[in-house]
C-alpha cells in the first residue's frame, strides 16, 4: 500500500473521521471534544464536518458520560469516548468494570457493547500525580475489556479502526509523548488486527517485550548495545488483551533470556503478568530470570527531575540487559 507521513495524533483524527463517514452510528462524546477539539486536539475538524449531534461536548462528570455511552452503545450506537487524561477513568469504574465489561457475559447474543474509551496516558509532561498515571494493569485485571496501546502513527490509526468495529468495549491508551512523532501510515483503508505483537527488531542475545512509548526506548537502548556487540530483540505488544503470547515464546526460545518494560509502575504491573506468563509457558527455555523495567512505586512527580528519575527509559533496559550477564 502507498503512504504518507503523519503525526500520532493526526493518525488518530482520520481513524475516528473515517469511521464517523464508513458507519453513522459512530459518534464521539468528551470534555471541550467539539470546538476546543480536546486537550490534545486530537479532535479538532470534526465538529464542522460532523455537527454537534455527532460530536458531543459532555459535563465534567466521567462516571455520567461514560454510563451513557455504554447504553448508547447497549441500544446499538458505537461510541468514542475521549477521558481527558487517562487518570479521570477512574471516576468512572463502576459503569466499565461492573456494567459495560460484564453485558455480554451476562445476556450472551442478546446484547453488544461496542464502546472505546480513549485514553490520554503516561509522564514526562509535568502534569503530576494525578494527570501522568499508565494505567494499562487496572484494566488488565477486567475481564471483557479489550486493551489496545500502540506505538506508531500507523498502529495508531489501524488499531483505532478495529476497536470502532469490534463489538466489546476497548480502552485504547495513547500516551501523550505519542502525539507529536510522525511516521508512515497507509493511504488506503486498513485495519490491524487485535492480538498480533510485532516483532520491531531482530535479535539473537536478549528479548525486550514492552508496548506503547517504551517501544521507542527500546529501540534506542537497542542502538546502543549493539556498540557493545548485544543484539536485542524487541516486541510490541501492540494489545495486551487479546494477548499475543505466541510470538513472545517464538522469541524467548530463540534468546533465552527476556525483559519486560513498561512505564506504569513495577508491582502489580503488565510486566509482572507477562513475567509469570512466560515462566509458566516457556521455563525450560530461560537461561536467566525475566527482568522487569518499569517506573518506580510512586505517584508520578511534577518536578521535571523528579518525575525522570521516576519513569523508565533505555537507560533502565540497558541496565538490565547488563544484569543478565552473558550467554552460556
Amino acid at each position: 500500500m502507498s503512504s504518507r507521513e503523519l503525526y500520532f495524533s493526526e493518525a488518530i483524527r482520520e481513524a475516528i473521521a473515517e469511521e464517523m463517514r464508513r458507519d453513522e452510528r459512530v459518534f464521539l462524546m468528551g470534555e471541550d471534544i467539539a470546538v476546543y477539539g480536546g486537550a490534545f486536539r486530537v479532535t479538532k475538524g470534526l465538529l464542522d464536518e460532523f455537527g454537534p449531534d455527532r460530536v458531543r461536548n459532555t459535563p465534567i462528570s466521567e462516571a455520567s458520560f461514560v454510563g451513557m455511552a455504554a447504553g448508547a452503545a447497549l441500544l446499538g450506537s458505537r461510541p468514542i469516548v475521549e477521558i481527558m487524561f487517562s487518570d479521570f477513568v477512574t471516576l468512572a469504574l463502576d459503569q466499565i468494570l461492573n456494567h459495560a465489561a460484564k453485558y455480554r457475559y451476562m445476556y450472551g447474543t442478546q446484547v453488544a457493547v461496542p464502546m472505546v474509551l480513549r485514553l490520554p496516558t503516561g509522564g514526562r509532561r509535568g502534569y503530576g500525580p494525578t494527570h501522568s498515571q499508565s494505567l494499562e494493569s487496572l484494566f488488565l485485571s477486567m475481564p471483557g475489556i479489550k486493551i489496545a496501546c500502540p506505538s506508531t502513527p500507523a498502529d495508531a490509526k489501524g488499531l483505532l479502526k478495529t476497536a470502532v468495529r469490534d463489538d466489546n468495549p476497548v480502552a485504547f491508551f495513547e500516551n501523550k509523548t505519542l502525539y507529536g512523532r510522525r511516521g508512515p501510515v497507509p493511504s488506503e483503508d486498513y485495519t490491524t488486527l487485535f492480538g498480533e505483537a510485532r516483532v520491531v527488531r531482530e535479535g539473537s542475545d536478549v528479548t525486550v517485550v514492552t508496548f506503547s512509548r517504551m517501544v521507542w526506548e527500546a529501540l534506542e537502548a537497542a542502538d546502543a548495545l549493539s556498540q557493545d556487540g548485544i543484539e536485542i530483540e524487541v516486541i510490541d505488544l501492540r494489545t495486551l488483551n487479546p494477548l499475543d503470547m505466541d510470538t513472545v515464546k517464538a522469541s524467548v526460545e530463540k534468546t533465552t533470556r527476556v525483559i519486560v518494560a513498561e512505564e506504569g509502575p513495577k508491582t502489580g504491573g503488565v510486566g509482572a503478568e507477562l513475567a509469570a506468563r512466560i515462566v509458566e509457558e516457556v521455563y525450560y527455555y530461560l537461561d536467566g530470570p525475566v527482568k522487569r523495567v518499569a517506573a518506580l512505586d510512586t505517584p508520578v512527580p511534577a518536578s521535571p527531575v523528579l518525575e525522570k528519575a521516576t519513569l523508565p527509559d533505555w537507560r533502565d533496559i540497558v541496565e538490565a540487559v547488563h544484569a543478565l550477564g552473558s550467554k552460556g
